[in-house]
């Protein structure tokens, strides 16, 4: 890193995102002011393979970065020259989709002759509140969870959190795409079983809670092999209570280790994001839990849980401020894990 950059409330910044299956660009100004937000899906190709295949990802990803980049620009009235930092997620992802995105903001960076700044795309997740309730309260206990991460962050400022715990098997996510991969529901398999659940029984089932009394970690492995036992034993069960009483499992895991990560941490709001943080029960439950609690909740838009580029625009704004533009030999890290501070 170099020297620190401030840079002021009407300079925008183009988010590019790339490290999975969408392709997104975003332009955000003071590091909360969402001037543009383009995401391209890819869903419609990797749904006949039930889930996401690296090398057609990061095909897709270099056909359509120029078209939405060109797009978010456009749709934010925004020219070349007005743009202060151009800022990428380096990590972690796919390598090949990584790479697609952190390639084009460097050039772009070079023509502009502006800064570069790689991204955390963790980190970036946990702005995405700001982005929407700049006025919130630290410090927070942030419940990060998609599909390939399950983590609680405390965080106390922009640049400033610490890992509380995370997921020591498969991400609740992930766990939700395997249970409807093997009840043949389809993909993406989060909004599928969201959908399900609502005309099934959460209670038709006991499926297990593991580790629901022990720390601030999660493990969901053992879940997913529990409805797949349970179905086996059951061929007649329906669908509807299998979602249902799965997801009110993962659930109830999610949202004791919150209540307790914030109670410990003496946090004064609530906050999730990630792909997961768009399911219905979540989101209903942790509003339950803050007002039980006293605690201040705030719920990203379906939008910002999902992968973004306004995210990652907004995180390289604090960045910049914090620590200054990266080298431009800055390379892709696909294992890139969150660095507590």
């Amino acid at each position: 890193m170099t020297a620190r950059i401030e840079l002021g409330p009407d300079q925008p910044i183009l988010g590019i995102e790339t490290s999975c299956d969408e392709t997104a660009a975003a332009l955000v100004s003071g590091g909360t002011t969402v001037l543009s937000s383009v995401v391209s899906s890819q869903i419609d190709l990797h749904a006949r393979f039930g889930g996401v295949v690296p090398e057609i990802a990061s095909r897709a990803h270099l056909e359509l970065i120029v078209p939405v980049v060109a797009e978010a620009m456009v749709s934010a009235g925004c020219a070349d020259y007005q743009v202060a930092a151009v800022a990428a997620t380096y990590g972690p992802g796919l390598v090949g989709s990584l790479l697609i995105g952190v390639s084009a903001a460097k050039a772009l960076s070079m023509v502009w002759g502006v800064p570069f700044v790689g991204v955390n795309h963790l980190e970036a997740h946990l702005y995405a509140s700001l982005l929407e309730d700049p006025a919130l309260e630290f410090p927070l206990v942030v419940l990060l969870v998609s599909g390939g991460h399950t983590m609680l962050v405390r965080m106390d400022g922009p640049g400033r959190y610490e890992v509380l715990g995370r997921t020591l098997d498969d991400a609740a996510g992930e766990a939700f795409d395997k249970v409807a991969r093997f009840l043949d529901l389809g993909y993406p398999g989060g909004p599928v079983i969201d959908q399900l659940a609502m005309t099934g029984n959460p209670e038709a089932i006991n499926f297990p809670r593991a580790m629901l009394h022990e720390g601030l970690d999660f493990s969901f492995s053992g879940l997913k092999t529990s409805v797949v036992n349970w179905v086996r034993k059951h061929p007649d069960v329906g669908s509807a209570d299998v979602a249902a009483s799965f997801q009110q499992a993962v659930v109830d895991v999610l949202i004791a280790k919150t209540q307790r990560a914030a109670q410990q941490c003496g946090a004064k709001g609530v906050c999730i994001g990630g792909g997961v943080a768009a399911n219905s029960q979540l989101r209903e439950s942790i509003l339950d839990l803050c007002v039980a609690d006293g605690f201040q909740a705030f719920l990203p838009s379906r939008a910002m849980c999902t992968d973004n580029a306004a995210m990652i625009a907004a995180a390289g704004w604090y960045r910049l401020s914090l620590e200054g533009p990266d080298r431009l030999d800055l390379g892709a890290q696909p294992n890139l894990g969150l660095v507590t501070t």
